[in-house]
C-alpha cells in the first residue's frame, strides 16, 4: 500500500485478521477489493476511497488506514466493530471442540457493520448462489449503476455502491444483463420498496423481532437474509442466518446427523450462545463450509 493520501492513521488491534474477515462472505467479500500478497484491503463508502491495511499476526498488530477521507478512520472502527470486547466473545462462544477449533483455525475474523441498503442487495444477490458468483454479479452492478469517484486530478478511481433511488429506472431485464438472474425482479422491487416505503435508516438495531418484521416486507427477503440483514446491517448478534451450509454443520456436529427444522435450530443456537449467536455463526459458517 502507498500510504500518500491525505489521511493517514495507525490502528493497534488485538485478535484481528483482515483475511479471514475478507475472504468469510460479508458485504465487503462482494465489493472489497483485497490483495492478499499485501494483506490490504480497498473499498468505496459513498463517495470515498479507503485502503486498509494490517501488519502483524491475528494475536496482535496495527491497522493502517490511509484514505481521503476525513472520517476514515472511525468508519474503519466501525466498519470492523474494533470496540467489541473480543476476548469475551471469544470466551461466551467457546462452548465445545467444534467452536474451539474453528476460532483457533479462524482466529480474528470479525463480523462487520456495513450499509444496510448495501447489505441487503448483496444477500438478495446471494440466493441459490456461491461467493465466486455473488461477488461478480455486485461488482457488475456497482460498475453499471454505482457513481463515479474521482480523484483531485479528476481520474476515476472508483465507483460508489448505488443507492436504492439510483436503481428506481434501471428494469428487471437490466438487472439480468448483469448476472442476477431470477434475483432481478427482487431487486427491481426491494429498490422501490426501499425508497417509497421503508428507510432502512430508521429501524431500531436492538429490537431484533421488529427488525426481522420491516425487512421481510421486502420483495425476496425472507428469513435467512433478513438474518443476514440484521446481523452484518445491524449489527444484531441474536441474528442467526441459517443457510444449507449452517444447517448441515449444526445437524452433523451437535444434533448426530439428524434433521432439524430452521426454527428448532434458532432456537438452539439462542440457547447456546445467546446474544453471541451471530458471532458464533459466522464461524459455524466458514469453518463448515471449508472443512
Amino acid at each position: 500500500m502507498a500510504y500518500d493520501e491525505v489521511f493517514t492513521n495507525i490502528i493497534k488491534v488485538a485478535d484481528f485478521s483482515l483475511k479471514h474477515t475478507f475472504e468469510s462472505a460479508q458485504p465487503l467479500t462482494f465489493y472489497g477489493h483485497y490483495n492478499n500478497a499485501s494483506n490490504t484491503l480497498t473499498y468505496a463508502n459513498g463517495q470515498h476511497i479507503l485502503n486498509v491495511g494490517f501488519e502483524g499476526d491475528v494475536r496482535r498488530g496495527r491497522i493502517v488506514v490511509a484514505s481521503r477521507y476525513a472520517n476514515a478512520i472511525d468508519d474503519v472502527k466501525k466498519r470492523f466493530r474494533l470496540d467489541d470486547d473480543i476476548k469475551n466473545m471469544y470466551e461466551s462462544v467457546s462452548t465445545d471442540a467444534f467452536m474451539r477449533n474453528a476460532i483457533e483455525k479462524y482466529h480474528g475474523m470479525r463480523v462487520t457493520l456495513n450499509d444496510p441498503w448495501e447489505t441487503t442487495v448483496c444477500f438478495i444477490m446471494s440466493q441459490f448462489n456461491n461467493v465466486k458468483r455473488i461477488r461478480r454479479m455486485v461488482l457488475n452492478l456497482v460498475a453499471a449503476f454505482g457513481s463515479e469517484i474521482k480523484d483531485d486530478n479528476d481520474r476515476v478511481v472508483g465507483r460508489s455502491f448505488p443507492r436504492s433511488a439510483d436503481l428506481l429506472k434501471v428494469t428487471e431485464n437490466d438487472f439480468k444483463k448483469i448476472g442476477a438472474g431470477f434475483r432481478a425482479k427482487y431487486l427491481v422491487g426491494a429498490a422501490q420498496y426501499c425508497t417509497y416505503n421503508l428507510d432502512l435508516y430508521k429501524l431500531n438495531p436492538n429490537d431484533y423481532d421488529g427488525l426481522k418484521s420491516e425487512l421481510t416486507e421486502i420483495f425476496g427477503v425472507g428469513d435467512k437474509v433478513a438474518d443476514c440483514i440484521a446481523l452484518m446491517g445491524y449489527g444484531n448478534m441474536h441474528a442467526f442466518p441459517i443457510d444449507v451450509w449452517v444447517k448441515r454443520t449444526l445437524e452433523k456436529f451437535y444434533f448426530k446427523g439428524k434433521k432439524k427444522t430452521v426454527g428448532e435450530l434458532h432456537a438452539f443456537a439462542e440457547k447456546r450462545w445467546g446474544k453471541y449467536a451471530g458471532f458464533a455463526q459466522q464461524y459455524l459458517f466458514y469453518h463448515g463450509m471449508n472443512i
